[in-house]
C-alpha cells in the first residue's frame, strides 16, 4: 500500500487537474474578496472580522470545492480504464483492491490539502486586514473547520466517484453530477432538518459552520459515515469481480 500511495502521489503531481483546483481556490478567494467590497449600512463587508474567511469557505464549498475533489478522485480511479493499462498492471500482478484504495486515500488527502491552502490563503488576507484583532483561539476554530470539510466533502462525494468507477462513465461526469449535488444544497441548507441529513450540509454541520444540537451534530456525523460506508460497499462489490494475487 505505501509504494502504491507513493506512486499515485507522483501522477497526481503531474496531473494538470491539480493545477485547475489550485486556479479555482484562487479564483473564489479573489471572488468573494470583491464581493467584500460592497458597503452594508456605510461599512464594507470584508471589514467584519472573519467575514472573508466565513464566506470563502462557504461560497466555494456549496459551488466549487465538492465538484473538483469528484473530478479528482474519478479522474485517479478511471485512468488505467481509460487508458487501458489495467491489463497491464495484472500481469505484475497487483490488487485491484489496494489500488482502488490508495487512490482513495490520495484523494482524501487531496481534499484534506485543497482546504488547508483555501485556509491559507484566507488566512493571509484576514490577517492583514484585522491583525489586530485575530487571536490564536479564532484562527484554530477556523484551521478546524477548513479541515474537517475536507474531510466531510470527500465522505460526501465519494459515492460519487464510486459509481463512477462501477458504471465505466468519465471523469467529468462526476464533475457534473457532483456540481449538481452540491447546488442543491443551497436549498437545502435553508431547512434545519434536512441540512444535518444531506450530506453535503452535514458537512457544514458536522465542521460547525452551522449551530447544531448534539442529536443534529450526530445525525450528521451518520450521514458523512453512511456516505463513506456506501462508496466501499460499491467499490468492494466490483473490485471482488476483479482482483487477482494479493
Amino acid at each position: 500500500m505505501k509504494t502504491l500511495l507513493w506512486v499515485e502521489r507522483l501522477k497526481l503531481k503531474r496531473s494538470k487537474i491539480l493545477w485547475i483546483a489550485v486556479f479555482f481556490a484562487v479564483m473564489i478567494a479573489f471572488i468573494v474578496f470583491m464581493q467584500g467590497q460592497f458597503q452594508y449600512y456605510g461599512q464594507r463587508y470584508v471589514d467584519g472580522v472573519t467575514w472573508y474567511m466565513t464566506a470563502t469557505q462557504s461560497l466555494g464549498s456549496l459551488y466549487v470545492f465538492p465538484a473538483i475533489i469528484a473530478l479528482m478522485g474519478s479522474y485517479m480511479i478511471c485512468r488505467e480504464n481509460q487508458d487501458d493499462t489495467m491489463k497491464s498492471l495484472a500481469l505484475i500482478p497487483i490488487s485491484v483492491s489496494k489500488l482502488v484504495g490508495a487512490k482513495m486515500i490520495m484523494t482524501a488527502i487531496f481534499a484534506v490539502a485543497l482546504y488547508a491552502f483555501l485556509f491559507t490563503v484566507t488566512l493571509i488576507v484576514e490577517a492583514v486586514l484585522h491583525i489586530s484583532l485575530l487571536d490564536l483561539g479564532i484562527v484554530l476554530s477556523f484551521a478546524k473547520m477548513y479541515l474537517l470539510e475536507g474531510i466531510g466533502f470527500f465522505l460526501a462525494v465519494s459515492p460519487i466517484i464510486a459509481i463512477v468507477y462501477r458504471l465505466k462513465k468519465g471523469y467529468w461526469f462526476a464533475l457534473i453530477f457532483a456540481e449538481l449535488y452540491s447546488f442543491l444544497g443551497l436549498f437545502i441548507g435553508m431547512q434545519s432538518t434536512m441540512r444535518s441529513i444531506y450530506p453535503i450540509t452535514a458537512v457544514f454541520c458536522a465542521a460547525g459552520y452551522y449551530k447544531t444540537n448534539s442529536i443534529q451534530f450526530v445525525i450528521s456525523l451518520f450521514s458523512l459515515l453512511t456516505s463513506g460506508s456506501l462508496s466501499v460497499v460499491f467499490l468492494y462489490g466490483l473490485n471482488r469481480k476483479h482482483d487477482v494475487f494479493d
